[in-house]
């Protein structure tokens, strides 16, 4: 489904005609394009809900069959290549420990309705795995350092 786009600059000039727009459009949501900054999505409150309903309990009925049922556990390793194609470089082991983690993380996320640490645990294994795709990365990341090389400094000082 696409969903409807207009300029900021329409939002503001017209809109009443950019409200009726959202209302009439399949989506129930419009793209915001703004030139100097990020874009927006326009949506009303109800369909936002339903959204934010929708997918917390998709997400809490999700977590709870796979930590109940082992079948169901199973379905989601087998399915995560296709979901995440990366996970072919992890040895089995970590994708069981990234399965459990990205589960916990799942539920512990929509309980604060924040998505962002979903978003981190899989940007992690995602690094780990290209990490284990270069062999010689891998090698260098695994070897002993030279000793302790000392305090790192906060970010912006030098």
């Amino acid at each position: 489904m696409t969903v409807d786009e207009v300029t900021f600059s329409e939002l503001q000039l017209q809109g009443k005609a950019t409200v009726e727009r959202l209302r009439r459009s399949s989506a129930q949501s419009l793209l915001v394009r703004r030139r100097d900054a990020e874009d927006l999505v326009l949506t009303t409150a109800a369909r936002a809900q339903l959204e934010h309903t929708a997918a917390s309990v998709s997400t809490r009925m999700l977590v709870t069959l796979v930590q109940r049922d082992s079948r169901a556990r199973e379905s989601v390793v087998a399915a995560l290549p296709e979901v995440f194609p990366w996970v072919t470089f992890l040895p089995p082991d970590d994708v069981e420990e990234f399965v459990t983690e990205l589960l916990d993380t799942l539920r512990a996320a929509d309980s604060l309705d924040n998505p962002t640490p979903v978003v981190h645990v899989i940007d992690a294994w995602q690094h780990t795995a290209e990490v284990l795709a270069d062999p010689e990365l891998a090698a260098v990341l695994a070897s002993d350092t030279d000793g302790d090389h000392g305090a790192v400094l906060p970010p912006g000082e030098s």
